[in-house]
């Protein structure tokens, strides 16, 4: 191996100088010895911060699922809203209040006779029923037997209301009715309807009737029934209710502010 050595060339025996590696840079130009500026193209990282193109103003990227998906969310949660506060609102509707908020200003109130539209007439129907309720009846109250939804955009109550009279010539009464909640896009109720009414009424005094005939009433059907009797034939404390508050709202111009209820001018 000795001898080798002194045969080998100087250059196998010299190490090779190392040389860094220098970036790479792609560019792409004519063959002419003096490229303009136009005629050239180079990928640097400054491509990748390209802004998203709109189109009319509207970001491709955003996706209409998104709005879409937020709106539903906020129907929902408007709608959890107005079932919980018509849970706590109803049982409580001759001794204060509804929480107007889950109504709009338009809402549109119907029973089998009358339609009235508006939040300020919608306000005014429930004052007319607390002021007058408290007036023609010593006790009245409603109970809610059942709240559902039949569809999406409807809430339904199934509710029965009771009151004692004032005057002593007339027993306990009671009625049963639905009231039918229409909502909107949003959530909010625009419609409340009144419907599928059963009356129980005791009958007037007959000879040889006793205590028990004037209080005994006929099952409600969960039917339509619309037992809607002409009112002029027996006048009673309920009927005088139902004209107190229908009046209330066609003089509405000339009722005063009284007991902390809705002022209206």
């Amino acid at each position: 191996m000795a001898f080798l050595l002194p045969n080998l060339s100087p250059c196998l025996l010299q190490p090779k100088p190392f040389h860094p590696t220098k970036p790479f840079s792609l560019s792409l130009s004519s063959p002419s010895p003096s490229p303009s500026p136009s005629s050239s193209v180079s990928v640097s990282p400054a491509l990748s911060s390209v802004e998203t193109p709109t189109v009319q103003g509207v970001e491709v990227g955003t996706p209409r699922d998104e709005q879409d998906n937020q709106h539903r969310d906020d129907f929902f949660v408007n709608l959890g809203l107005a079932v919980r506060t018509l849970r706590e609102d109803m049982p409580l509707l001759f001794t204060k209040d509804l929480n107007y908020d889950i109504y709009r200003d338009d809402i549109t109130f119907t029973d089998p006779l009358n339609t009235f539209t508006g939040i300020d007439n919608y306000k005014l129907i429930f004052w007319a029923l607390r002021f007058h309720g408290k007036i023609l009846f010593r006790d009245i109250s409603l109970e809610v037997y059942r709240i559902w939804q039949p569809s999406e955009n409807m809430i339904l109550i199934r509710w029965n209301l009771k009151g004692v009279p004032r005057v002593p010539w007339e027993a306990r009464g009671e009625f049963q009715g639905t009231s039918r909640y229409k909502l909107d896009r949003k959530g909010k109720i625009y419609e409340h309807k009144v419907d599928n009414l059963a009356f129980n009424f005791p009958q007037p005094p007959k000879p040889a009737v006793s205590v028990l005939d004037l209080v005994t009433a006929c099952p409600a059907s969960p039917n339509p029934t619309f037992l809607w009797a002409p009112v002029d034939v027996q006048p009673s404390s309920w009927v005088e209710f139902y004209r107190a508050v229908r009046e209330t709202l066609d003089r509405q111009d000339h009722l005063l502010t009284q007991d902390g209820f809705l002022p209206c001018s």
